[in-house]
């Protein structure tokens, strides 16, 4: 093969991986990301990280993701094209959730071990600011969709807690159930979803007045969150009973439940919502849901452990 033909080829590639819809999933025991085509629902690719990657978010350009690495205390830049780390930014002892505001132009990043959530500026992929919380072990730092605050799971204090993103400070905290996980806003931003844990329960919370509205009983070690785009859907994770539940948000009430892999963790929609991605960190691998039918399709063999996943297409 001659030169220009390879090149005529990783062309081809680099171009195709722009163009597909692509789900990231992060192996934490496996030091790995692994690729997922959404199209044709196979790996076809894998990100050597090392360490423990955890959350991961990507960039509006598709060119970028932001992964969470334990033993390094760092937020990894990925770049999506190479398909290598690019570079490291220092965040602090533990990172966990990893989220992208709305507008793409900030990083909120969960550190466990400092109780704080960092903001990245990715323009310049810098620290622009942290803020500390009053609550034990932060695990997701999630934006409300119109970027104003972020949603914090406090989740050894028993806490959710509210920050003014423009503000850059700590407004609101609720008294939620033991260990609180995953959190999810309703598209309009008028409710947001915490799943708590150890409580077996999903808290309903009003996201304008920042005020508990009512509870919703779950399955065992109720755990990841996902909101349907629609709104009217929201998913969990019963980490304990290898399933998810799919939640009427009008009702508030649970209208299926979908066997999955072992210890079901955080989760992800495509962009019209047919399709979720469930990440089974005992199993080692994917399952893929059919939302329109609420069933299994598929189980996709990833890393060891994988924590969650982000898609972009």
């Amino acid at each position: 093969m001659t030169v220009r033909i390879l090149a005529f080829f990783i062309l081809v590639s680099m171009a195709t991986l722009a163009d597909a819809g692509l789900a990231l999933v992060g192996n934490e025991n496996g030091g790995t990301i692994s690729l997922i085509d959404t199209a044709r629902d196979e790996v076809v690719g894998e990100i050597k990280t090392g360490g423990k990657p955890r959350g991961t978010a990507i960039h509006a350009s598709r060119k970028v993701a932001y992964v969470s690495d334990q033993p390094s205390n760092a937020l990894l830049v990925i770049d999506l094209e190479k398909r290598a780390v690019a570079r490291k930014i220092d965040l602090g002892e533990s990172p966990e959730g990893v989220y992208i505001s709305p507008d793409g132009r900030l990083v909120a990043a969960a550190v466990e071990l400092t109780n704080s959530v960092v903001f990245v500026d990715t323009a310049t992929d810098a620290v622009a600011f942290r803020v500390k919380i009053l609550g034990d072990n932060p695990e997701h730092a999630v934006f409300s969709p119109d970027g104003r605050f972020v949603y914090v799971s406090a989740e050894e204090d028993d806490k959710l807690e509210v920050i003014d993103v423009a503000a850059r400070k700590l407004v609101a905290q609720l008294k939620v159930g033991t260990r609180p996980r995953g959190i999810a806003f309703t598209p309009d931003g008028a409710k947001a979803y915490v799943a708590c844990e150890r409580a077996d329960t999903v808290y309903v919370l009003d996201a304008r007045q920042h005020k508990i509205l009512g509870t919703i009983k779950a399955g065992l070690r109720s755990n990841g969150l996902a909101m349907h785009p629609d709104g009217k859907r929201l998913y969990l994770t019963n980490g304990g009973a290898a399933n998810v539940m799919v939640i009427d948000t009008v009702e508030n009430k649970v209208i299926a439940t979908i066997p999955v892999g072992q210890r079901p963790w955080n989760m992800a929609l495509t962009r019209d919502g047919a399709k979720l991605y469930v990440a089974n960190g005992r199993s080692d691998s994917v399952s893929v849901i059919d939302t329109a039918k609420n069933v299994r399709v598929k189980d996709i063999p990833v890393g060891k452990t994988p924590w969650g996943v982000t898609i972009f297409e």
